[in-house]
């Protein structure tokens, strides 16, 4: 005789499964990455990532106007420049392109959270997170232009910074010169936990911010190193931040789990473009049901830990889970 426990018993119909579902997620836990461009009228497909495209600040608010009626939550925004040089002083200018495109979104008084990417790679030359002398990611130096970038974005109206370089002390950076600017009350949203990852492909094409030399395994976290990336999020969390992230999303599940034991604050999972392109490339071949795959790879998520869920895949989920 085997146990007389039936685990069976309450999966027999799907009113008792919806009953007893312990990962309950909705539109309200997505954010949707958006990429930013110069130009006007700019709709130019990403050729790795089906679906998602540049877009100029005329074809952002388009774009935002979707998001909205989807009743997603909010966006996050990447940029890139006109132009390249060495200290990426595009980032921080007025006229930069996320800077117009947050005021832009703004101005049409759309109910959308604007929160907006703090890095370099997209806008210096070598392609790095940080500014660099000599061949070497310098970190301090690099500090002082992340603040400039992140109280641009908040005179131009975002509400949420994310930095995203991995620069150690950058959160309490951008923290004091809010706070000295008089944006005490916005919030940071550090991705803290980011990974040096072979699952950003497709994003580095999309951004032309593939590094020109070397690459970031200084400064992102080690594949293999799952208690330095809880040292990252408590240093995060004790220099300010709000949010925190970890970033890709599905190799490291374990993480999110983790991370959301030694914290209260909400943690965020970035389910990157590669992870992304994956899901599509399958799909095209006719290998996997997209739409099962897609929703069980953010329930996924959402299970782990994570209450916000950075994808590519926000809109189609979006429809799902709305109808």
């Amino acid at each position: 005789m085997f146990s007389e426990i039936r685990m069976r018993r309450l999966r027999s119909n799907e009113n008792l499964r919806r009953l007893v579902r312990e990962t309950q997620w909705s539109v309200d836990n997505l954010l949707y990455p958006i990429f930013v461009v110069p130009g006007s009228g700019v709709r130019q497909e990403i050729p790795s990532m089906p679906g998602i495209y540049k877009l100029s600040v005329d074809q952002v608010i388009r774009e935002v106007q979707e998001v909205a009626e989807f009743r997603i939550p909010g966006v996050l925004l990447f940029g890139q420049p006109h132009t390249k040089d060495a200290k990426g002083s595009e980032s921080y200018s007025d006229q930069g392109v996320v800077q117009q495109a947050v005021r832009a979104i703004k101005s049409q008084l759309l109910h959308v959270l604007v929160a907006t990417d703090v890095c370099l790679c997209a806008y210096t030359t070598q392609g790095h997170c940080g500014l660099v002398d000599k061949n070497q990611i310098v970190n301090d130096a690099t500090l002082e232009v992340l603040a400039k970038i992140a109280t641009s974005h908040a005179h131009a109206g975002a509400d949420l910074i994310s930095p995203s370089d991995m620069m150690d002390g950058r959160v309490a950076a951008i923290r004091s010169s809010l706070d000295e600017q008089g944006f005490s009350n916005l919030p940071i949203m550090a991705y803290s936990a980011k990974f040096s990852s072979a699952f950003y492909g497709p994003f580095r094409d999309a951004q032309g911010s593939t590094p020109q030399f070397g690459d970031r395994r200084s400064y992102q976290l080690d594949p293999a190193n799952g208690r330095e990336a809880l040292r990252e999020i408590d240093l995060d969390i004790s220099e300010g931040a709000d949010i925190v992230m970890v970033k890709p999303a599905l190799a490291y599940l374990d993480v999110i789990a983790r991370a959301k034991e030694i914290t209260d604050l909400p943690i965020a999972a970035y389910q990157v473009s590669g992870e992304y392109a994956m899901i599509k490339a399958a799909a095209e071949k006719q290998w996997l049901d997209e739409e099962k795959v897609m929703m069980e790879s953010l329930q996924s998520i959402r299970r782990a830990g994570a209450s916000i869920i950075i994808t590519y895949f926000a809109k189609e989920a979006a429809r799902l889970l709305t109808r």
